[in-house]
């Protein structure tokens, strides 16, 4: 299934709207351009939360991002997940509605965890029909996120970029362009994080995330818990130089600083993306 209206393309720059920084949300205005939201916190009736999402919607544009979605899950989409989803997008009105390439549940049991797919034909079959089912109950199209992954799978007919290229052909989803993640996913696969620059379908791309990880022992952890590391800002940095207009999000949901050094980050990524475009000039 194609979802014929294509989103309009936002150029800003935000931050993850997280409850800690609540107050400075509703107290003043930080000097960011949207917030990003985790869908699932919002999808209650009525509350506290609810309250202070329409409140920060009376003064920025808010994407909604969700973490359970199961959008690769061999059981299908749940569409009382969905509907209630669809509650929330209709008096949020969002930017879009995204969500992560990877499947969270089986059997009914929620593993709470963002699970990686083969990138196989199979695999294809299986998240285009749920795309499809997806954009159909929410009436607008997904956007789908990259993956940190830390295994391969033997048996894959296509490398990541293929697959999301024919994902989006067939469905008519677009892309949310996690940096990090590409960074975490190349280095604990051995691989160089540009190679394949040319070959993703940046034009599909409506946002970007930027995170922090984590140094293992043997492998890089995508724990969005530490400031954007200077890798992946030289990535973005790469990437910028092909994306057009696109929504960039500083992306931190664990040891939260305050949220003027997140504003900080917001500012750098910003005062890159306008050095490449002069560049480009």
């Amino acid at each position: 299934m194609s979802c014929a209206s294509p989103l309009p393309r936002f150029d800003g720059f935000g931050v993850g709207l997280r409850v800690p920084h609540y107050p400075d949300f509703l107290n003043g205005h930080p000097p960011v351009d949207f917030v990003e939201v985790i869908s699932e916190n919002f999808m209650v009736d009525g509350g506290r939360p609810l309250d202070v999402l329409a409140r920060v919607r009376e003064r920025y544009p808010v994407a909604l991002h969700g973490v359970s979605m199961n959008i690769g899950g061999g059981d299908g989409v749940d569409r009382d997940y969905l509907r209630r989803l669809h509650r929330l997008a209709t008096a949020i009105q969002p930017l879009w509605v995204s969500d992560h390439l990877c499947w969270t549940a089986v059997d009914g049991f929620q593993s709470h965890d963002l699970l990686p797919l083969p990138y196989t034909r199979e695999a294809l079959d299986v998240v285009a029909d749920n795309v499809g089912q997806a954009q159909d109950i929410l009436q607008r199209p997904l956007v789908l996120e990259n993956p940190s992954t830390y295994v391969a799978f033997a048996e894959a007919d296509m490398d990541e970029a293929e697959f999301l290229d024919r994902l989006c052909a067939r469905t008519g989803c677009h892309l949310l362009l996690d940096v990090n993640n590409l960074y975490v996913s190349a280095a604990n696969h051995g691989l160089d994080p540009t190679e394949g620059l040319g070959r993703l379908p940046l034009h599909h791309v409506r946002q970007v995330h930027l995170a922090g990880h984590s140094v293992g022992r043997d492998r890089l952890v995508d724990t969005h818990d530490a400031p954007v590391a200077d890798p992946v800002w030289a990535l973005y940095a790469r990437f910028m130089e092909r994306l057009g207009e696109v929504a960039v999000m500083i992306e931190r949901d664990d040891n939260l600083p305050p949220l003027p050094e997140l504003l900080d980050e917001v500012a750098r990524a910003r005062d890159i993306a306008a050095s490449v475009r002069r560049r480009a000039a």
